[in-house]
């Protein structure tokens, strides 16, 4: 195995596992650079606000692991100093309730990419599970406005897709599916057409792919190989200067995690089924980042195209949308 790894500057798009200080030292065992924490789903302001001070407790109690980002300075710095960056974000708009001006107190806290909507109807606009999609509300027009002046990522993962072609259509700002996979290799409610891809990515945006195993082909029998020639799949559509890692780890959390995400609000309707969550082979923690790496030199992919999709395209991206 090469030592490529070790020399990159590696961002996971979503993870969304039980953040612990076990959690730090396995991102650290990966060679994490920098990855967006989801601190808000169904919660609602108070409760996002308690998420994110308990983050603040985990920066001074583990700050020998990691490090919040607030810029790409940040995430440049980390990768220095041998420590994980955290980017803080939300797979829903229901942390601000339906206060626009929200918006600016959580941009102060660190929070800097926000999902649309989570599967289901918000106030912002429907999610891709929402039998109807009406697409982006007014009131979500003002939420993606206010989102682009601050320079926080408007995320479009588990949006529906009228109301994500509203978001790309109304940013001013590129936006981005975080942590996605092709319909064109498995046909699924979360995953995004050919169609989808290459309208995100002509007007700018950008797919990180995850390789959370419900919505891969081979399901919970995939292997490393299977995720990256997931992501060959989408650079094969969009290029390979657009595309990056968005895994959506669950690491540490057991059944109740999956019956709140996927229930509506926490406690509704069933959404959906994802089975046995079983991670691809050869990538079943955050530590296994090292093998992603060598998955990609083995399907023949050049250093500079692993340079890119580990972290160089985030990176770039979040440099776009922060202005920092």
């Amino acid at each position: 195995m090469s030592n490529l790894h070790d020399q990159l500057i590696v961002i996971d798009g979503l993870i969304i596992s039980d953040f612990n200080r076990a959690i730090f030292e396995d991102m650290r065992k990966g060679g994490l650079t920098a990855a967006n924490c989801t601190c808000c789903v169904w919660e609602n302001f108070t409760e996002t606000m308690r998420n994110i001070a308990k983050w603040k407790e985990s920066f001074r109690a583990h700050g020998d692991l990691i490090t919040p980002v607030y810029t790409t300075a940040d995430i440049l710095r980390a990768k220095a100093e041998n420590k994980t960056g955290i980017i803080l974000g939300w797979q829903n708009t229901t942390g601000i309730e339906d206060h626009l001006e929200y918006l600016e107190l959580f941009h102060e806290l660190g929070v800097r990419i926000i999902q649309i909507t989570y599967n289901t109807q918000n106030f912002v606009g429907s999610g891709c599970y929402e039998s109807t999609d009406s697409g982006l509300s007014d009131y979500g027009h003002d939420v993606v406005a206010e989102m682009n002046r601050l320079g926080i990522l408007c995320d479009l993962s588990h949006v529906g897709p009228k109301t994500s072609e509203d978001v790309i259509l109304a940013s001013k700002q590129r936006v981005a599916y975080s942590h996605c996979l092709p319909s064109g290799l498995k046909e699924h409610k979360r995953n995004k057409s050919d169609e989808q891809l290459r309208f995100i990515a002509d007007k700018g945006g950008f797919v990180g792919v995850t390789m959370f195993p419900p919505f891969l082909k081979k399901g919970p029998d995939s292997t490393v190989a299977d995720y990256v020639e997931a992501m060959d799949y989408v650079i094969n559509i969009v290029g390979e200067d657009v595309v990056g890692v968005g895994t959506d780890f669950t690491q540490g959390y057991g059944q109740p995690f999956f019956d709140w995400i996927t229930h509506d609000k926490g406690f509704g309707r069933k959404l959906t089924d994802f089975g046995a969550v079983i991670n691809p082979e050869g990538f079943r923690e955050i530590g296994d980042f090292p093998n992603l790496t060598a998955a990609m030199e083995q399907r023949g992919w050049s250093t500079g195209r692993i340079e890119k999709v580990m972290g160089g395209n985030w990176l770039q991206l979040l440099k776009d949308v922060w202005r920092a």
